[in-house]
């Protein structure tokens, strides 16, 4: 039975049969009538993403407590952790009842931008990660990582709530989502270019660590007890491999919404329940526990406070002068990479 021409009427007091399957999911009849989903949804794979979401939502809350350091991290993990966890609570509620437009829209609008969220989180890190190595080290000053990639990810968050409200309103009036749709994926195909230019950036910047470091050995470094302890622990270098997997796990799942949505609210994509747990529940939810693992609060410390804050001040490193070997003159690692 589907919501065909060919289709009986639905039974005496509803005007279609979706109606009526909404008062009455259990019935029978309504096994093959249209939903807004195209597979049953799995109430073990969603619940559990609910519970590991509440975990971590927890993990964040009590990380803040004890430690008082990163608000704006927190900020921006917190608020993508909640939005998550509505989105769950919005599947669950899709669970019970397939039939039920407020599960649905509540799950596509709540998922589609929570990651942006904690995209934010993210670019909020690598400030600190230079100054932890020295400003040299960076090609830009360490201030503009935040000021070009935050209002980037507002641009995509403000794209994707606003095409997320207008698709809904055009559905629950009946009416075509395309247009809402269409200005999600603009805010997520935003959100991924960011993220690639974010990634790139990360990279470059690695890269030069890794010449200076050959060159100039230690001394290519901030030379300052803090920079030299933090980047010494092994909670520092287990930060950087967290900051990675969130990055890349963030990535991949806003690629493979964008190509869900641009095929439309019943695309093949929407279809593919497997794919939508692979490639959004387990992407997100790893990209968010291997942050409580490795909290930037704990990981580092004393340069949470003042260098790479919103507020901070640009901060002076202090590298030893190397002696060039040919020339006999002494230049400090930052004015001899200049020429390199």
């Amino acid at each position: 039975m589907s919501e065909s021409d060919n289709t009986p009427p639905p039974p005496d007091g509803y005007l279609s049969w979706g109606r009526f399957c909404f008062n009455n999911q259990d019935d029978p009849r309504c096994e093959f009538v249209q939903n807004f989903y195209e597979y049953r949804l799995s109430i073990a794979a969603n619940a559990t993403f609910l519970a590991l979401f509440a975990l971590s939502l927890l993990g964040f809350i009590i990380t803040y407590a004890a430690t008082r350091r990163g608000v704006a991290f927190t900020v921006a993990f917190v608020a993508g952790v909640i939005l998550e966890i509505l989105g769950y609570a919005g599947r669950v509620m899709s669970w019970k009842n397939q039939w039920d437009e407020n599960g649905f829209l509540m799950q596509i609008c709540c998922l589609t931008i929570a990651p942006a969220f904690l995209a934010a989180g993210i670019y909020l890190c690598l400030r600190r990660i230079v100054y932890v190595f020295g400003p040299e080290n960076s090609r830009i000053a360490p201030e503009m990582y935040t000021r070009i990639f935050i209002p980037c990810d507002v641009i995509s968050l403000v794209l994707q709530a606003a095409g997320g409200a207008m698709a809904s309103i055009a559905s629950h009036n009946g009416e075509s989502v395309d247009t809402g749709d269409n200005i999600m994926i603009a805010g997520l195909a935003f959100q991924v270019f960011t993220l690639l230019l974010f990634i790139g950036c990360s990279i470059d910047f690695a890269l030069k660590v890794y010449r200076r470091q050959r060159k100039y050995g230690a001394d290519a470094f901030d030379q300052s007890d803090v920079a030299r302890k933090t980047r010494g622990s092994w909670q520092f270098k287990g930060l950087l491999a967290a900051l990675t997997i969130s990055t890349i796990c963030i990535f991949w799942r806003s690629v493979f919404r964008v190509a869900e949505l641009s095929q439309g609210w019943e695309g093949p994509l929407m279809k593919r329940q497997d794919l939508f747990i692979g490639f959004e529940g387990v992407m997100i939810i790893v990209s968010c526990l291997v942050m409580n693992v490795f909290h930037p609060s704990v990981c580092f410390r004393e340069m949470m406070e003042g260098a790479g804050g919103l507020r901070s001040k640009k901060k002076t490193s202090v590298n030893t002068p190397v002696v060039d070997a040919g020339s006999g003159k002494s230049e400090s690692p930052s004015d001899a990479d200049q020429t390199a």
